[in-house]
């Protein structure tokens, strides 16, 4: 996926809805909103690849503690961890998503931000950053004359919102290793 996900959770995310949710890049949460990772007391096994998705999230010792004692818990110890980003009232839960789309679709450059999320993804397993770093330096030194780089840094020292002009859909780059 290229484009920033926004996933929203009121009531009982618990089971496939506490894993549906894990690949977001936002979870933005009711107050009253309760995650359990219940498949032990199912007898049963995690699904929806969240053994990968939820140590990155909360670290290893939480992950630990939530799958295997399959326990429900309240959207503030999942904001606490980690696994959510933000909690709100939730009349204003819904609202909140769609100002954070609008404010990602009229701030963030969709090539960068393309590139950067499956950077994140991709990268991040690796033993070493050195492949990382061998890709963000040709990226970088790419990516300093594109319209979208020259529009960013125009649109800051104007103190204007941007208008980028990049497409995912036709420039990305080429060398890009995925």
């Amino acid at each position: 996926m290229n484009k920033p996900v926004i996933a929203t959770i009121h009531g009982a995310a618990v089971g496939a809805g506490a894993t549906i949710v894990l690949p977001a890049d936002y979870r933005l949460a009711a107050d009253d909103a309760r995650f359990g990772f219940v498949f032990t007391r199912r007898g049963i096994v995690p699904e929806g690849a969240s053994t990968w998705f939820l140590p990155r999230l909360v670290g290893m010792a939480t992950a630990l503690d939530w799958m295997i004692s399959g326990r429900v818990f309240g959207a503030q110890e999942a904001l606490a961890a980690g696994l959510v980003s933000e909690t709100h009232p939730r009349e204003r839960l819904l609202e909140r998503a769609h100002e954070l789309a609008r404010q990602l679709a009229t701030t963030v450059a969709p090539v960068s931000v393309a590139i950067t999320r499956q950077m994140l993804y991709r990268m991040s397993a690796h033993e070493s950053p050195v492949p990382t770093e061998r890709l963000q330096s040709k990226l970088i030194a790419d990516i300093l004359t594109t319209p979208d780089a020259i529009e960013g840094v125009t649109s800051f020292l104007q103190r204007r919102n941007p208008s980028f002009p990049g497409r995912i859909s036709t420039d990305l780059p080429p060398h890009l290793p995925w």
